[in-house]
């Protein structure tokens, strides 16, 4: 008389289950680092004396409420549309 197949009970059940989320987690968290790195790196390049967010920076330090303003029209700008 063959033996029946067992089933998995409900602890290791919750341990597989528990084993997939942090491997998912472990995931999301690789990702999320290999993003932040590729942006840290743009931002750095952008920072660059001749780049667009260097120049930024130094209009906002030599006129820091024409900055505002302009800032400002723009966010209008973009709630308008939506």
């Amino acid at each position: 008389m063959p033996e029946p197949i067992s089933q998995p009970g409900m602890a290791e059940r919750a341990i597989d289950a528990a084993t997939d989320v942090s491997r998912t987690i472990g995931e999301v968290a690789g990702g999320l680092h290999a993003a932040v790195d590729r942006l840290t790196a743009t931002i750095e390049e952008a920072r660059k004396p001749g780049k667009p967010l260097s120049t930024v920076a130094a209009i906002t330090r030599e006129a820091p409420l024409a900055s505002l303003f302009v800032a400002f029209l723009f966010g209008v700008a973009v709630a308008r549309r939506r």
